[in-house]
């Protein structure tokens, strides 16, 4: 507990600064570090052929996040399925399949990061440089942006919208919100942690991997390389963009990605910074900063009770009292540590790993899925403030039904058009997940489950939850680089990102477009503990009622039938 307390306040003691700088960018404040960035982002500007200022619409803006998606996409598929004939290839990685080549684009294009294949032996250093790690630097601050786009709509708008189009609402410029922060902010946060990570012994080499004598003399293949690469800024942005996919099949479980208990630290609070700056630049940027409050004492209330429970289902074995189990974790990391970073990367959209979740208690497997069902503590780059957006928007509707009041936010009512486009997003995530696990359950053919009974249903469940909460993480018993595993997954990702990135924003511009009435002492309090506390249970009530059937089936049984012997 003592490094879960650590961790938390020198996350709030960095971000706290970095969310006020975040905010001074994304509102393009005049700094002196202008000079410094000017010059790399005025050709990126030029080659785009945009011009930073000009506002952009709700169309406009949407747009333009799909065409550099679809742009994005070509490219990177095509590089997987051609990297064999391209450079930088010195293990003579072949070219993916296209299914795979597919899946692992929509993986990181949706800042996902679930891998059905292993870097290190699948993929060039060409391929890991450019499609894996540009796609890791582009698609977080893709999701920044819309994030900023919504606060935009709700809280900066400079004349009033009322009854005019969705249009007419001012979010800003889309390629200026994606550009400005990844020069500003992301780009220097990375060179900094990998520097960190290399000075821990994570390799930064373009040599090919050097071959050693094994420690075996008895198997019959004396001599094994050791894959190495361009490791350590892979990894830095890997873990503060809400990334998670590694260099390494095994991700952050092994030493070269992860060599030493102090980058097992440095690698959690990188994991943690951005999305809890965030928070604070929410504050600064929009000028409340009570809400800003608000939501940091939320998501810091169910964070601190998703990694206690997590440390104590962990520090006790599930079949025998008072033993700690060690199956698929490192020793030189511990149980309570490897506890701490199943929690934290689930409650965020990161999805790296230091141990085998598949070898975790099961009641930590249920933490993890349901950190991922709730997908708002702290959540991912941006995404994670849209979900909790969701969430404070239902909690008000439902509130304002409780106490008789018309449900209203920052002045602004919640009528039935912004109701019926929250349903489609609250009822997205079951239908989604529960159709898509019903028919690989039925079907074992195609499901490639390695365990039978109750955990081989968690095995399953686990895949679809993590690619619809863009988590990427895994119970890694599933034999899942199959055609069936790929194409289904690649449509459980998309369905689960583009959906809850822009329905937000266009909840947001229509609230703009109504009359803003003032606050007064009728109005629904939201910045208050007990609203916190109400939003909070929402919250729980909605995913249970929506997933406690399979949550029975799967962990909650895996957990009983090993109680029982």
């Amino acid at each position: 507990m003592l490094e879960l307390y650590l961790l938390l306040a020198l996350v709030i003691l960095l971000a706290w600064p970095l969310g006020k700088y975040l905010a001074k960018v994304m509102a393009n404040q005049p700094m002196k570090s202008d000079v410094m960035f000017g010059w790399i982002e005025r050709p990126i500007y030029w080659i785009l052929g945009i011009k930073p200022e000009q506002q952009m619409g709700l169309r406009q803006y949407i747009a333009a996040f799909l065409v550099s998606c679809v742009v994005l996409l070509i490219l990177s598929t095509c590089i997987f399925m051609t990297q064999a004939w391209l450079p930088l290839n010195p293990n003579q990685a072949p070219n993916m399949s296209w299914d795979l080549a597919l899946h692992t684009t929509i993986s990181f294009l949706t800042n996902t990061n679930q891998q059905h294949y292993s870097g290190q032996a699948q993929l060039s250093y060409f391929s890991q440089m450019t499609a894996i790690v540009g796609l890791q630097v582009i698609t977080p601050m893709m999701g920044l942006a819309l994030a900023v786009a919504t606060l935009r709509a709700f809280f900066l708008q400079k004349k009033s919208c009322e009854n005019l189009t969705s249009d007419s609402v001012q979010l800003g410029n889309y390629w200026a919100d994606l550009v400005r922060p990844t020069v500003r902010f992301l780009m220097p946060l990375c060179l900094i942690w990998s520097l960190l990570l290399n000075w821990q012994g994570v390799p930064a080499t373009f040599q090919g991997g050097p071959e050693v004598q094994v420690l075996d003399h008895s198997v019959e293949k004396q001599l094994q390389k050791i894959p190495l690469g361009p490791v350590a800024p892979m990894v830095a942005i890997k873990q503060l963009g809400s990334n998670g996919g590694g260099w390494y099949g095994p991700n952050s479980s092994v030493p070269l990605e992860n060599p030493t208990p102090f980058s097992n630290f440095l690698e959690m609070l990188a994991i943690l910074l951005i999305p809890v700056s965030l928070i604070f630049m929410v504050g600064y940027f929009t000028q409340r900063k009570r809400f800003a409050v608000f939501v940091f004492g939320t998501m810091l209330l169910m964070s601190v009770l998703s990694a206690t429970a997590s440390i104590w289902s962990e520090s006790l074995s599930a079949t025998a009292h008072q033993i700690t189990v060690m199956e698929g974790k490192e020793q030189r990391f511990g149980a309570a540590s490897s506890a701490l970073w199943a929690a934290v990367t689930t409650q965020v959209n990161n999805g790296s790993v230091d141990m085998m979740h598949d070898s975790s208690a099961p009641l930590t497997g249920l933490v993890a899925l349901s950190n991922m069902l709730i997908n708002a503590i702290w959540g991912g780059i941006g995404c994670g403030l849209q979900q909790f957006i969701v969430y404070l928007l239902l909690t008000v509707f439902i509130s304002g039904l409780m106490t008789g009041r018309t449900p209203e936010l920052f002045g602004r009512k919640i009528e039935a058009a912004e109701i019926k486009l929250l349903a489609i997003l609250i009822l997205l995530q079951p239908i989604v997940i529960l159709a898509f696990t019903a028919i690989t359950l039925v079907n074992p053919a195609i499901s490639g489950i390695s365990n039978a009974g109750v955990h081989g249903i968690s095995q399953v469940f686990y895949e679809y939850v993590s690619a619809f909460a863009n988590n990427g993480s895994g119970f890694e018993g599933l034999g899942d680089n199959t055609i069936w595993w790929n194409l289904s997954c690649s449509a459980v990702l998309l369905l689960g990102r583009f959906p809850a990135l822009v329905i937000p924003l266009m909840i947001a511009v229509r609230l703009a477009q109504k009359r803003q009435a003032p606050e007064s002492s009728g109005s629904l309090k939201v910045e208050t503990p007990t609203f916190s506390l109400t939003l909070i249970a929402v919250v729980i009530t909605l995913t249970l009622l929506q997933f406690m059937p399979i949550l029975v089936l799967g962990p909650i049984a895996d957990y009983l039938s090993m109680q029982l012997g």
